[in-house]
């Protein structure tokens, strides 16, 4: 804004020029204020015009405008864009507001590619080979006759499926006596385990109906009608007897993997809502699934407490933790910051959602935090394609990352005074400065990720079984279900399959329960450890 100087001579005719002095700097005062109140008013219609064209194509416009709404699509592809080649990042000292960059700055889409076929892999899969030959060319065993000369083969290869098969195994145990001698007792052979006591399912039956439900989000109803179809019909409550029996034996183990995990020098939290039928209100209720994975390992558990998400459930779950845990900015965690010992990272992709959500009201300024987060993911990025070490990722963020971390800090105080504090970029600027210093604590440790991304992805199977089984019976339901979701997860980190690893522990977790022998090999990092000779696993693409 041009500022306008007032000068008064002192030999102005008629006395004094004092007066008329502070009165010409009390009307240019007032000129500011009204300046200022101006562009105030400015920013709050441009801001109300697009909030009415927003819900008016919210709720009155074409299901193709709804659908890309409230995000530009483009801005969320990753990778973020890299630093031009050559240049350096800036210092503290060599920052300077650089202005509004142009939309176009920011990570582009990529351009089209049509899709290529890939051969399928099918080495894993056995070969049922069926030889044909012409007719009147062979003899009665299939042998080709002397007179016709073999000069080559075609080979087709088809994928065939043959349904799943449900059969009694019958254990018959025989008794036997000595003929002569003085021991005439009768000997009895012992009956192998059994996942159930008494019970009628087996191990192999009772890890279908366990990762049916939470590896392939298949409610109980729709597996008694598949069942069903096999042969076999199963009332719900058995069905329900049985999978209660099977995941409350997996609870020894649940606790063991919730030590190990909560013993790791760096864990990431994050939780998840997951809906609780409240049989006293005759409907759901919100309840939260909170979720704890060793940033060093990749085990995690989950965790459900009558489906709380205050400061207390919090306390109770991390209250004895000594590390570093790297969160999103939830209040909840707030108050572990403090302790000795704790150390809080937050996470910079929730920080870039923010601005992300921020680009429709201004694209300019929003863009500009952008590309400085993605130099942020350059760093990461040049580390990964280097595989380097914890110690030499940390050092490469003290050189690169963390100029602009200051930066970004700089960038807030400067910007922050010229937007509204209730926009969606005076929020996202206030959550960053809010965060900044746990922003920078995973500049210091090259353990810790940039952000929280690979708990997300953990959670993610949650919530597409949701919208499958949509609600738990009760909180003993849903604990049960932390219970699985924690020991799948785990396998998934460890590269185990869950089947054969279910199959397995089922088995053995009641014998060793009843002789009192350890569990500690039981868990899936430590069977990948002893079974590394089966081979890497895949959980399918289901999750």
């Amino acid at each position: 804004m041009k500022t306008v100087t007032f000068g008064i001579s002192s030999e102005a005719p008629g006395g004094s020029a004092a007066p008329f002095a502070t009165e010409a700097r009390e009307e240019c005062s007032h000129c500011l204020q009204l300046q200022s109140r101006i562009k105030d008013l400015q920013m709050q219609v441009i801001q109300l015009r697009r909030q009415i064209e927003y819900w008016t194509k919210r709720f009155h416009g074409r299901m193709s405008e709804k659908r890309h709404l409230p995000l530009d699509p483009a801005q969320l592809l990753l990778p973020f864009p890299a630093e031009e080649p050559g240049q350096q990042p800036c210092g503290a000292a060599e920052w300077e507001h650089t202005g509004n960059p142009e939309p176009a700055d920011v990570a582009e889409a990529p351009g089209r590619r049509h899709p290529v076929r890939r051969r399928l892999d099918t080495t894993a899969l056995e070969v049922v080979e069926t030889h044909l030959w012409p007719d009147g060319t062979t003899d009665a065993n299939g042998r080709l006759l002397e007179s016709y000369a073999e000069v080559g083969t075609e080979t087709t290869d088809r994928l065939e499926c043959i349904p799943a098969s449900i059969y009694i195994s019958r254990i018959i145990r025989h008794k036997v006596v000595a003929r002569a001698g003085a021991d005439r007792s009768i000997l009895t052979p012992p009956l192998p385990k059994a996942a159930i006591d008494k019970g009628m399912a087996g191990a192999t039956l009772l890890a279908a109906i366990i990762l049916d439900k939470y590896l392939y989000h298949m409610p109980f109803h729709r597996q008694i009608d598949r069942y069903r179809q096999y042969g076999l019909r199963l009332p719900a409550a058995t069905v329900s007897g049985w999978y209660e029996a099977a995941v409350d034996s997996l609870h020894l183990l649940y606790r063991l993997l919730r030590e190990k995990v909560m013993a790791s020098q760096y864990i990431q939290t994050d939780e998840s809502t997951v809906p609780v039928v409240d049989n006293d209100r005759h409907r759901t209720r919100k309840g939260y699934q909170w979720c704890v994975r060793d940033g060093i390992t990749g085990a995690l558990f989950f965790w459900y407490d009558r489906g709380s998400r205050s400061k207390n459930t919090a306390r109770e779950l991390l209250g004895g933790y000594r590390g570093t845990f790297q969160s999103d900015g939830y209040e909840a965690y707030d108050q572990f910051c403090g302790i000795a010992g704790v150390r809080g990272a937050a996470c910079w992709a929730h920080v870039r959602r923010k601005f992300v959500e921020a680009l429709r009201e201004d694209r300019s300024l929003a863009t500009e935090a952008i590309r400085m987060i993605g130099r942020l993911y350059a760093v990461e990025k040049e580390a990964d394609a280097a595989a380097m070490t914890p110690g030499q990722r940390a050092l490469l963020r003290k050189q690169k990352a963390y100029p602009v971390i200051v930066m970004i800090e700089k960038w807030c105080l400067h910007t922050y005074p010229s937007v509204l504090a209730k926009s969606l970029l005076g929020k996202a600027i206030a959550y960053t400065y809010s965060l900044i210093e746990r922003l920078g604590v995973y500049i210091d440790d090259g353990r810790v990720n940039i952000d929280n991304n690979l708990i997300e992805n953990a959670i993610r199977p949650l919530a597409l079984g949701r919208k499958n089984w949509l609600f738990c019976g009760n909180d003993a339901s849903a604990c049960r279900a932390a219970i699985v979701y924690s020991m799948i997860a785990s396998c998934k980190a460890a590269d185990v399959d869950p089947r054969q690893w279910l199959e397995y522990v089922l088995l053995e977790i009641p014998f060793r329960k009843k002789n009192r022998l350890p569990l500690d090999d039981l868990l899936p990092a430590a069977y990948a450890a002893a079974n590394c000779n089966a081979g890497p696993w895949n959980i399918p693409d289901t999750q």
